[in-house]
């Protein structure tokens, strides 16, 4: 019995050295370095208007006369120009802008007929991020075959950028013409509507 117990104390110290050895022989695990992920890409909400922009627009302009052209009216296509300047305040944009007119309007009964349309604006709006609605009002000169006439305008606007550069816009005036030629009492009223593509520099 004393040689087992002796043969048992032997085998368990034995194996009590062997362990360190075996642990010893383990490969060591390798801890990878944490690296943070990435931060993801900001998501591209347009919304900065602040800059200079030029573009073309193609619209409706419809003249109604009165006064000594009462019953005179006419409306046809027009082609145009314009540019102008936004600065962004973050919520609400304002600026200026000048545009052109190209229209070839016989006004009926052969009285007269419009040349084109001249504006200076001052626009206003809020910023819904690639959503710009605004109100503009201005002067507007229209050149017509019995003399021209400088006038004041009104209007709505609604822009879209479809890229951080590229904007599309719908746009509606009221204009109200008085003294064409200079003669008191030739008057006309006329409404535009306009689709505008626009670049954003």
């Amino acid at each position: 019995m004393k040689y087992s117990l002796s043969a048992a104390a032997v085998i368990t110290a034995t194996s009590l050295m062997a362990v360190p050895a075996f642990a010893g022989s383990l490969d060591q695990p390798v801890i990878e370095p944490v690296t943070a992920a990435p931060p993801p890409a900001p998501a591209i909400t347009g919304g900065n208007w602040t800059g200079f922009y030029a573009g073309a627009q193609v619209g409706n302009l419809d003249v109604d006369g009165e006064g000594g052209l009462a019953g005179a009216n006419g409306d046809d296509t027009s082609f145009g120009l314009h540019a102008g300047y936004n600065y962004d305040f973050g919520t609400w944009v304002v600026g200026g802008e000048l545009d052109y007119d190209d229209a070839s309007i016989d006004l009926s009964g052969g009285t007269a007929s419009v040349d084109s349309v001249w504006r200076a604006k001052l626009r206003g709006g809020y910023d819904f991020g690639r959503t710009l609605v605004y109100a503009t009002a201005g002067l507007a000169e229209i050149d017509t075959s019995v003399g021209n006439d400088t006038g004041d305008f009104y209007g709505l606007g609604v822009s879209y950028k479809a890229t951080e550069q590229f904007i599309v816009s719908g746009e509606y005036l009221v204009h109200d013409f008085s003294s064409l030629g200079g003669a008191s009492g030739i008057d006309a009223d006329a409404d535009s509507f306009s689709i505008r593509a626009s670049w954003q520099f």
